[in-house]
């Protein structure tokens, strides 16, 4: 990546299967094993659980902070004020700060979309807001994560070819606005999760978006236009926003594996326990999504056998932990009837643990994956995973 020469993160191959790859990733603050599923903590909180639960037990070594949400409220220059993100929240492992763009995308009638970048209203009071590829680099140094996400347009899932790639064309003159005001910042000391004293050396890492919708051209053109411009890492953007799956997997199909081995490979906002499986097989390292805790809050569940609903009648006397084959805490302890007592009961616990739980999973599906993969044997546990979540499928859970 041109621009300062100081390092930004280590990352290695250590093992691949087919396209699937295990890695280590090591930023200033985490040795991060991949394939990760990083947890979403969009206002600076994993939503309903604790950072105790997700360091101690669930070891997640790297989460998400939403810049869009954290621009509104309590604002950058609170945070900076309050020492960063890091010291803020008083968790310590690595963050990572999407820019903004996909919130932004998703408030289509209250935006107003330039060159210059996006003037919109805030969901919060109705106030008029501006982000720019410069704005989005300022809040995102003053949160001070370890993974800067450039600024970006996401374009709909099924948006014709024209309008796709005039969205493109626009992050990628984005994609260069951000990586100049990124160094701006870091030869500034703008970065507040930088602490020499402390140990904390090395700058911020910035990745940039590989855009395109499903168009294939358009990913590859995309690409080839991103790693020009340098990054520390790339970002598989604007999946998952409303086409069809076989869209999404084509798309992963024709395009990770054509990115920069030497750099980590990011699918945002994606997705299933099947979702994570697929990309894996196709070579991508990290992923994110709040699908643990927001089926969490409304009683779903993921397990080894699929989904259920512990809303479900059935389990009003089903002595069994949520996934038998699981060992999180909450499984080892808590009935799938006490657990639908407490959901039925509207007793907030249920979100926790249902959510603790699911975060759970998804980590320890990835360290199958990562363990598979060392081993050769990637496709055999992709296919044993699927034909365990396929047992649900079918019935009434």
């Amino acid at each position: 990546m041109t621009g300062n020469s100081e390092k930004a993160i280590d990352w290695n191959v250590d093992a691949t299967d087919g396209r699937a790859r295990a890695g280590t990733l090591r930023t200033r603050r985490s040795v991060i094993e991949t394939p990760v599923f990083m947890p979403v903590g969009t206002q600076g909180s994993v939503k309903g659980v604790r950072f105790e639960w997700l360091e101690d037990e669930i070891d997640a070594r790297i989460i998400l902070g939403n810049t869009y949400h954290l621009f509104l409220r309590p604002g950058p220059e609170a945070i900076r004020q309050l020492g960063g993100l890091h010291k803020f929240t008083t968790w310590q492992r690595s963050l990572l700060t999407d820019s903004g763009g996909f919130q932004v995308f998703s408030l289509t009638d209250l935006r107003k979309l330039t060159e210059e970048g996006v003037e919109f209203r805030s969901h919060l009071d109705g106030s008029k807001q501006f982000i720019s590829p410069e704005v989005s680099m300022d809040i995102q140094a003053a949160l001070g994560s370890e993974i800067v996400m450039a600024f970006d347009e996401c374009p709909p899932g099924d948006a014709g070819h024209e309008k796709t790639r005039e969205s493109m064309e626009l992050t990628l003159r984005w994609a260069e606005r951000s990586k100049t005001r990124f160094f701006e910042l870091q030869e500034a000391g703008m970065d507040t999760g930088r602490n020499v004293a402390e140990g904390l050396a090395g700058r911020q890492a910035l990745f940039g978006i590989v855009q395109g919708a499903g168009h294939h051209d358009l990913r590859s053109e995309s690409l080839e236009r991103t790693v020009a411009i340098g990054f520390d890492g790339y970002a598989i953007g604007g999946l998952s926003v409303g086409e069809e799956k076989p869209v999404m997997y084509g798309v992963l199909d024709h395009i990770a594996h054509k990115m920069p081995e030497n750099a980590p490979r990011y699918l945002m906002g994606v997705g299933t326990p099947e979702d994570l499986l697929e990309a894996v097989g196709h070579g991508v390292d990290m992923f994110d999504c709040v699908m643990p805790t927001r089926n969490g809050r409304t009683g779903g569940v993921f397990t080894s056998r699929g989904k259920i609903n512990i809303r479900n009648a059935k389990f009003a006397l089903d002595e069994a932990p949520l996934d038998d084959r699981c060992g999180c805490s909450v499984c080892r302890r808590y009935s799938r009837a006490y657990l639908r007592h407490l959901y039925q009961a509207g007793e907030m616990a249920a979100a926790t643990l249902i959510s603790h739980h699911n975060l759970a999973f998804y980590l320890d599906l990835m360290r199958g994956a990562r363990e598979a993969i060392r081993e050769g044997g990637y496709s055999a546990f992709k296919q044993e995973q699927l034909a365990g979540f396929a047992e649900n499928a079918s019935r009434d859970v």
